[in-house]
């Protein structure tokens, strides 16, 4: 009977630390899953579901998750999992009423605004094997070892992926400003 005792203390024990070292993960990661989320879908409901099934199956598998050290990496391969499956299931739109917004509470200058959207605008407009890479590194932070563990590519292959979508990125910001609005 005192051996039940001891296990069952053990038992609560091991689901205390579990559920603080998920709580930690929340915590220190919850708002890179979610920016890197939105540069995937540009959608924030998509991108705050994507980032709840995130750590939903975080929290089912954590025990699978030995070294700390990678908790980011190994979150954002969910994450892409989780975006992944998202075309893999049939989606209906509801409702062909433009929703309403919520106001944006930075005030940028006209000029600030139109500039960040040229930027996303030519970021998403990149192939999605120079993108991918190039948003790991620059909006996650990541380094080309850990952007090739994600993505399961060489070294060399992600190096060439990022260079190549910093030139074309350039390419695209640096041509005349007709060719943004389409003038020929």
């Amino acid at each position: 009977m005192f051996g039940k005792k001891n296990s069952d203390r053990q038992v609560l024990i091991d689901m205390t630390n579990k559920q603080k070292r998920y709580e930690a993960l929340v915590q220190v990661y919850h708002k890179e899953l979610y920016r890197f989320a939105y540069w995937l879908c540009q959608d924030h409901s998509v991108a705050d579901d994507l980032v709840q099934e995130t750590f939903l199956r975080a929290w089912k598998s954590l025990d699978s998750l030995l070294d700390q050290y990678a908790a980011k990496a190994w979150l954002i391969t969910i994450l892409r999992r989780e975006n992944a499956r998202r075309f893999e299931r049939k989606q209906f739109d509801y409702s062909d009423v433009e929703q309403d917004h919520l106001a944006d509470d930075h005030s940028f200058t006209l000029e600030q605004t139109m500039e960040q959207t040229m930027i996303q605008r030519q970021i998403q407009a990149l192939p999605e094997e120079y993108r991918e890479p190039l948003l790991l590194q620059v909006v996650m932070g990541f380094s080309g070892d850990e952007i090739a563990t994600i993505l399961d590519l060489n070294k060399n292959t992600v190096m060439t992926r990022l260079f190549r979508a910093r030139s074309q990125l350039k390419d695209a910001l640096t041509s005349p400003i007709e060719q943004h609005r389409g003038v020929k």
